[in-house]
């Protein structure tokens, strides 16, 4: 099967300094506590169901199956490995490309899940910075996106179309601009009309990049309302998901809000938001955000995505596009901010990181219905089962309290035979088939008539994965 994970990658880079990353990374950074939308699963145009692939030839798991003995390895395995993320198509190889793109499908057919291609072949890419390359020129380009819209199939897919490419044209005479502009809309309606099942989205940019207007003014050039399903912003940054989401959909406004057109952002690295000083090229103190799922809780936002594969350098601690332990485990390892209250509605932005760290699942949307105390005016936990493999399973917990809690425990009981072997945003205890979760330091306080949101473990099943029943909260039943 074809792996280009080793490709190089883009560094999405420009427009912010310090002063405006600080002021991003702080607008938004207490959205970790949300409140629930009355269960309603919210979503753009991609089913909220929607699962997404995991390449197993990429980089992070081949470095996984090869050092076993590396004390890094159970996290990144778990963490990042396991965790379904963009597969890039960045090495020019007109000759197979259809061949590798085909192979790639396919196998997320067999599987029944939804692969994220992500195409930078663009001439003039990055602007012959750290990502340089691509196809030799527009012909030549033209033709490799032929080549690869035959291998697409009919298959559901999602196309991330040559990021930077339309936020970054600094190097570009106006000629070369148009002609790429012209690129990228041949591109979009070739990959449409070659598979109508696929989602194909232009960039955006991010939002501490270029302006609303002028973004617009480009991806209108591009043809954005008549050869895409909408924009994607933030890949290979870290600007938090909230702030995407408001100026995506102020791109979109710019664009007179056609309704065709819908937004994705990558949240593969926007635990913590964007860093101070170094903003995009290996910033340290990073960590990963919300895991993958087309289950937004906005109608305006198809699917959040790890486009950016975590862990593979921007091209200052490495070459572009390598994968570095060392960098993908500093990203499970940094947390996040610790959280806040926040009020919200069905029109507040997503929350920018579910979690200090994210879930080892393939995907978030529920493999099954939740499980969930009765409810009342106490509190109520909810347990969904975010995926389920013979085995194995992951699931998050879902906390809503009617007072303020300076320290949580939750307690349940599974009705199968299922057995914990790893949670996040929690301290764990099993005894028999009574678990226990309590909060880590940084995550203990939860607001009066709020929902914490984040917490999940993993686990293993052999006979039965049956929901858990039996809630409580701080020795409370939740009622």
């Amino acid at each position: 099967m074809f792996s280009d994970s080793s490709s190089v990658d883009p560094a999405r880079r420009r427009g912010l300094g310090a002063a405006a990353a600080a002021a991003a990374g702080a607008a938004v950074a207490g959205l970790l506590l949300v409140t629930q939308m009355g269960g309603v699963a919210m979503a753009g145009t991609i089913a909220s169901g929607t699962q997404f692939y995991a390449d197993p030839n990429s980089q992070v798991v081949k470095w996984d199956a090869a050092h076993p003995g590396d004390s890094r390895e159970p996290a990144i395995a778990s963490r990042i490995a396991a965790i379904p993320q963009g597969i890039w198509f960045s090495n020019y190889r007109p000759s197979t490309v259809q061949s590798d793109v085909s192979a790639v499908t396919a196998a997320a057919a067999a599987a029944g899940k939804t692969p994220v291609l992500v195409v930078y072949e663009i001439p003039n890419r990055d602007c012959g910075g750290a990502s340089a390359g691509g196809a030799p020129d527009i012909g030549s380009y033209e033709n490799y996106i032929q080549s690869f819209a035959n291998g697409l199939g009919n298959h559901q897919v999602i196309v991330i179309l040559e990021p930077d490419s339309l936020a970054l044209q600094t190097c570009l005479s106006a000629q070369q601009a148009t002609d790429r502009d012209n690129a990228i809309a041949f591109a979009g309606a070739r990959l449409k009309s070659a598979d109508p099942a696929a989602k194909v989205y232009l960039d955006a940019g991010h939002s501490s990049w270029n302006s609303p207007s002028a973004q617009a003014a480009t991806l209108n050039a591009a043809g954005v309302r008549t050869s895409s399903d909408g924009i994607f912003s933030n890949v290979s940054n870290f600007m938090t998901t909230a702030s995407e989401v408001s100026y995506d959909k102020q791109v979109l406004g710019a664009l007179g809000n056609p309704s065709n057109l819908h937004i994705v952002v990558d949240t593969s690295r926007n635990g913590n938001g964007p860093a101070a000083g170094n903003p995009w090229c290996d910033p340290s103190g990073r960590a990963l955000g919300q895991n993958p799922t087309a289950n937004t809780g906005d109608s305006a936002v198809d699917a959040f995505l790890w486009i950016k594969p975590p862990g593979e350098s921007d091209g200052c601690a490495d070459a572009a596009g390598t994968f570095d332990p060392a960098l993908a485990y500093a990203l499970i390892t940094n947390g996040g901010p610790p959280p806040t209250s926040s009020s919200s509605s069905p029109s507040t932005p997503p929350s920018s990181s579910t979690s200090p760290s994210t879930p080892p699942s393939s995907s978030t949307s529920p493999s099954s219905p939740p499980s969930s105390s009765p409810g009342g005016t106490g509190c109520h936990i909810t347990y969904t089962k975010t995926n389920e493999w013979a085995g194995g399973f992951t699931a998050n917990v879902d906390i809503t309290t009617s007072k303020a809690l300076s320290n949580w425990t939750v307690g349940f009981t599974y009705n199968g035979d299922q057995q914990i072997t790893n949670s996040w945003n929690a301290n764990h205890t099993q005894s028999g088939k009574n678990v226990t979760l309590s909060n880590m330091s940084y995550n203990g306080s939860i607001g009066a008539g709020q929902t914490l949101t984040g917490v999940g473990v993993q686990g293993t099943w052999g006979s039965s994965d049956a929901a858990p029943t039996g809630f409580t909260l701080n020795g409370a039943a939740c009622s």
